[in-house]
């Protein structure tokens, strides 16, 4: 009976996939290394009757470096690290005696199924452990294939049986991607006042550094100004009062704005001039992406962002979200919308939600942007708090509520602006009634704010002013973050 070997990148996400393949039928022991294990069982493939072992490796089996006097970077002009330096790679934690480890298991297998996180690092990681196993295969007879690459976004049943039936090969020039991967101490010592003593930078460093210079730059360049502002309350009977906006905004002379206080503050009343209104939408989000995911996590929920992909990665594992690290904000067009909001029918938190959309029709996602990496993170199956607890069910809660947002409707509200004239001068309020809350119904922190001051008024009506008062403001720079 041939061997088929399947490898994973981690010992839980083995353990997951070694389940769903093998239908709960596995058997499992402890590698030697201690910290992989390995499941077997006996199943078919490619039309015969094989023996697989599922096992992983813990991150990459490698690391790369320079060699000898190269690997002291204080000694070597930069230069030759690009023009001659060569490199070696050595086992990135000897400790696991990962190499020995995947050659044991290895020892004598017919094929090989890479189960690598299907992103760069692991496209890399696939050719790591096929440099520890080939030595140590059968050989193939006849140019027979015996490499396969796994590809996968989630840990469901459905996903990782998919992926066992349409076996790719795995990509080379991904892999020397990461290999490529380069710091330089080209900038030290030019820049005296660096707490840092080095300075790197790659695809995603660079154009971080360029948006934390430029806004800091902005900052630093900020000139703060001072203006002021017209502010007039008005009301009606027992009406609670309205706040009006200046139509000149504000102005920055200080006489001025006395100017025209004078000239406005012997009007008693402020008569409405006009009253339009208009029906507007506030747009559902777009599928959710690891740059989103992250900003949310951060401002909403008290997480960092280590922290958080921490967590994203156990739910992930455990078969609760699909992959967590993705750019791409837009569904695949095959992607099972209904089939993934239907999983969630019966949660508690968000049931009467999810059957009243499944039963009036889900909306069409709104387009987003397709990165070519992974599909946007969506909910993989239902869960409660008491699952599991704490920060973990606060993240899946955000992430299931957003995919149900993005399948929902639009909130509508009808929005009705007010122009008055006190004295000469013109001010207008605005205020938003809900029509229908869509999306804000999963989402209520997106939501309209009810407006307890709106009161319906017609042209020539007339409001008594309560006060007017002229502020005094400062123009406040932007934010480090937002």
């Amino acid at each position: 009976m041939k061997t088929v070997l399947m490898v994973a990148e981690k010992p839980s996400l083995a353990q997951s996939i070694a389940k769903i393949l093998s239908r709960g039928s596995a058997s499992s022991r402890k590698g030697l290394n201690g910290a992989c294990s390995v499941h077997e069982y006996t199943g078919s493939f490619m039309g015969q009757t094989v023996r697989f072992k599922m096992t992983s490796v813990c991150g990459h089996v490698m690391s790369l470096d320079f060699i000898g006097k190269y690997n002291n970077w204080d000694k070597v002009d930069p230069a030759e690290l690009f023009s001659k330096a060569p490199t070696e790679k050595k086992e990135a934690n000897p400790k696991l005696s990962m190499v020995k480890f995947l050659q044991v298991e290895g020892r004598g297998c017919d094929y090989v199924v890479l189960w690598l996180d299907c992103d760069k690092e692991g496209e890399n990681i696939c050719f790591e452990v096929l440099d520890a196993i080939h030595p140590v295969m059968n050989r193939a007879h006849g140019g027979e294939r015996t490499v396969y690459r796994a590809k996968f976004s989630s840990i469901t049943d459905t996903d990782i049986l998919n992926a066992m039936n349409r076996l790719g090969e795995p990509n080379k020039n991904e892999a020397l991607s990461v290999d490529a991967r380069f710091q330089t101490k080209y900038f030290q010592g030019k820049y005296g006042n660096l707490d840092s003593s080095l300075i790197s930078f790659g695809p995603c460093q660079t154009p971080t550094l360029g948006f934390c210079v430029e806004r800091h730059d902005k900052i630093q360049s900020f000139k703060p100004e001072t203006y002021w502002v017209l502010q007039v309350k008005v009301s009606r009977g027992q009406e609670n009062p309205l706040i009006l906006d200046w139509d000149r905004v504000r102005v920055f002379d200080r006489e001025i704005a006395q100017m025209f206080i004078n000239i406005t503050k012997t009007a008693k009343e402020a008569q409405v001039e006009s009253v339009s209104k208009k029906e507007k939408a506030k747009q559902r989000p777009q599928a959710l992406n690891t740059v989103e995911m992250l900003r949310v996590a951060s401002s909403a929920l008290g997480m960092g962002p280590q922290h958080t992909m921490q967590i994203a990665e156990r739910l992930y594992t455990q078969g609760y979200i699909s992959y967590p690290r993705t750019e791409t904000t837009h569904y695949p067009e095959n992607f099972d919308l209904k089939g993934t909001l239907r999983q969630q029918a019966n949660n508690p938190f968000w049931a009467d939600m999810v059957k009243t959309l499944l039963a009036e029709g889900i909306n069409r996602p709104r387009k987003g942007t397709d990165a070519g990496d992974h599909p946007p993170i969506t909910p993989m199956r239902s869960a409660t708090e008491a699952e599991l607890g704490g920060d973990a069910w606060r993240l899946y809660e955000y992430i299931t509520r957003h995919f149900i947002a993005t399948i929902s409707h639009d909130c509508k509200y009808l929005q009705t602006s007010i122009a008055f004239s006190v004295g000469p001068e013109k001010f207008t309020t605005t205020c938003k009634e809900v029509i229908s809350p869509g999306f804000t119904e999963i989402m209520p922190w997106q939501g309209i704010p009810k407006e307890e001051s709106f009161q319906p008024c017609e042209r020539g009506d007339k409001f008594s002013v309560d006060e007017m008062k002229l502020m005094e403001k400062t123009d406040m720079p932007s934010r480090l973050l937002d």
